[in-house]
């Protein structure tokens, strides 16, 4: 409901302010406390649904007991998180409230009211966590029950001794902090026995020495004991939100000049109450619409008409269809997941070979966060602050580029491998003509989506909600869309949104603690004193985003490396807008970089029997063409900056 509402106040703020020459003094403050409210209160049920990304490295090449023992003591590590996070939010929910502390805009908002939700958010997540470890672990009843008992005693503790607990002399610990890790320890050893007690107590004393004796010491290894904690809690299964929590946690603890625990709440609230993410879900939401519409396949049978007997004629069908579908979805695993279940099927059936299929799908996928409007573009602009217009149009020509690309090593291949892309039906004009009927509610919402934002209707963050109104329209004018269908979009929405932005937040936390140390600055300063030439430097970094887009998810990735990439790219001169094109095509490499490259597994679920190695093999010609592509870029800079120059 909250993102329905969302929606609505973005369309009429933006219906009030050109149409009536009204503009609300409400619709932004309070679209943006849905946002907060929505994605907080999502995360139990994306934890429910299992939405919340991990790296599966280590957990999926173990036996199914090893397996569950591993998740049990991820989720433990977890839900100490949850409890130093949604306690530190709890006692600045109330220190707002006795404070009286309203919003500096024109309504004028009591902070406590909306921060309440990130407090109940935090609760709701506590509890969905215990119960995936219950779940798990299969205990008696009772046993969990005495669980439960302990954690009201718990809570009931913590907010008697409020956020700045009595310390313990000679340690940089608080009573707080240790009832919390009594309780996680202590109910490991009722539920799960001796062994995961002693693993989870063992892991809590030892990295918190290393990081008490690590205080003082030199930034190099602050930083490489950071970064070693962060693919330690990787590897072993932390999801990847809670993993960047834990190190920022770590860092707040115990390599400050006294422990700032409070910081928890402050960027919990601070990194999701702004009014530019509210384009993430309102993008989402846009694309997940259509999809409803069924409007995808209509899209997909249109070019194939066009292609015809061209060699490949599919398969540059697919590419052209996920170029379209891109610039209205901004999302790479929407577009995995639509054009897996309309073109993979129809290429299988015509005889296109396995890897040249999914290959091609996969590659194409990877143009949803490159063409605008782009989820990756909204995030990086809002955390470096880039201009999100700007980004988007910086992202067009590339995309239309990597997109050509793509289809020329379609091309190729269908030279080289003639068996694998059959002739296909040669159709007339009119034929063509009619089928290209589908593509109008596409050309609509591109339409709608960025003239509304280049014509300075809406900011990048309405156009967004724009574009799920005319979505909507469009759905329900074809009469494919049922309340339930409305309610279930609404839902997959706000968990895709929820995993994200505790990403941000957990981004959040870990890059305060590395700005705080000096980290960043420290890396420029090397680099400088290094004199590195430029393109030795961007491909260093390209070298590091290729090995972690192997086993890191990738806006994780991209949120865990911009408070160091960043600094050191703009002090070697390079263009922030040209980064964040480089970024994003880094990203979308990642994509489909096994192991953990997502769109390989998305596709490898909608194959069935098609093996995971078969995805990859197809894909690599690729990844080929999109480290040319990199190359191309740098030689060529203008090919990502000529067209915002122009437009400026």
């Amino acid at each position: 409901m909250a993102l329905l509402v969302m929606t609505a106040i973005v369309c009429f703020e933006i219906f009030s302010r050109y149409v009536l020459n009204e503009p609300t003094y409400w619709g932004t403050d309070i679209a943006t406390y849905l946002l907060v409210g929505m994605t907080f209160m999502g995360l139990a049920q994306a934890q429910k649904a299992g939405a919340h990304v991990q790296v599966e490295l280590l957990i999926g090449a173990v036996s199914d007991e090893w397996r569950k023992r591993l998740e049990i003591f991820a989720n433990w590590l977890g839900l100490i998180f949850v409890i130093f996070a949604g306690w530190q939010m709890a006692a600045f929910n109330y220190a707002e409230y006795v404070n009286d502390t309203r919003d500096w805009g024109l309504l004028g908002t009591q902070q406590w009211i909306p921060e309440l939700f990130v407090s109940l958010g935090y609760l709701a997540f506590f509890w969905a966590i215990l119960a995936d470890i219950f779940r798990i672990s299969a205990a008696p009843r009772l046993r969990e029950n005495i669980i439960v008992l302990s954690v009201l005693a718990l809570f009931t503790a913590l907010l008697l001794l409020g956020p700045d607990t009595v310390r313990i002399d000679k340690f940089r610990v608080d009573i707080g902090s240790v009832a919390i890790i009594a309780f996680a320890v202590c109910s490991a050893f009722v539920l799960n026995g001796s062994r995961m007690f002693l693993a989870l107590l063992a892991s809590i004393v030892a990295v918190g020495l290393a990081f008490a004796f690590a205080k003082g010491a030199g930034l190099v290894v602050i930083g490489l004991m950071l970064v070693a904690t962060l693919f330690v809690l990787l590897i072993i299964g932390v999801r990847v939100a809670l993993t960047l929590g834990i190190a920022g946690l770590l860092g707040l603890m115990f390599l400050l000049p006294s422990p700032q625990l409070s910081l928890l709440a402050e960027r919990s609230w601070n990194s999701v109450n702004t009014f530019t993410l509210t384009a993430v879900p309102m993008f989402v939401l846009m694309g997940a619409l259509l999809i409803r519409s069924g409007v995808t396949k209509e899209l997909f049978d249109a070019l194939t008409r066009w292609f015809g007997r061209t060699p490949g004629g599919i398969a540059h069908a697919t590419v052209g269809a996920s170029a379209v579908f891109a610039a209205v979805s901004g999302s790479s695993l929407a577009t995995a997941a639509t054009m897996g279940k309309v073109a993979c099927p129809e290429m299988t059936s015509r005889g296109y070979g396995t890897r040249l299929t999914y290959g091609v799908v996969a590659a194409g996928a990877t143009l949803g966060i490159l063409i605008p409007p782009s989820i990756a573009m909204i995030i990086y602009g809002t955390n470096v602050g880039v201009p999100v217009p700007q980004l988007f149009i910086a992202g067009v020509i590339p995309g239309l580029i990597l997109s050509l690309g793509f289809m020329a090593c379609v091309t190729a291949w269908s030279f080289v491998c003639p068996g694998a892309t059959p002739r296909g039906e040669a159709y007339s004009i009119g034929e063509k003509i009619g089928g290209s009927l589908s593509i109008l509610p596409f050309l609509l919402v591109i339409a709608v989506v960025l003239g509304s934002l280049y014509a300075g209707v809406a900011t990048p963050s309405e156009a967004g909600g724009v574009g799920a109104a005319a979505s909507l329209v469009i759905a329900l004018y074809r009469r494919s869309l049922s309340w339930r269908g409305l309610y279930l979009t609404a839902i997959e929405t706000v968990r895709i949104t929820s995993f994200l932005l505790l990403i941000v937040v957990g981004a959040a936390i870990m890059s305060w603690v590395f700005d705080f140390l000096r980290i960043p600055k420290t890396l420029v300063g090397l680099v400088e004193g290094a004199d590195l030439a430029p393109w030795l430097v961007v491909a260093i970094i390209a070298a590091v985003y290729v090995v972690l887009g192997m086993f890191i998810e990738s806006i994780s990735m991209m949120l865990m490396t911009l408070p160091v990439t960043f600094p050191i790219m703009m002090s070697i001169g390079v263009d922030p807008l040209w980064f964040g094109v480089f970024l994003v095509v880094m990203i979308e490499l990642g994509l489909v970089t096994p192991p953990v490259g997502i769109i390989l597994f998305i596709l490898r679920g909608v194959a069935g029997d098609v093996p995971v190695k078969e995805i990859v093999y197809g894909v690599i010609p690729f990844v080929g063409v999109i480290l040319t592509f990199l190359v191309l870029i740098y030689l060529v800079p203008d090919i990502v900056l000529w067209l915002p120059n122009k437009l400026q």
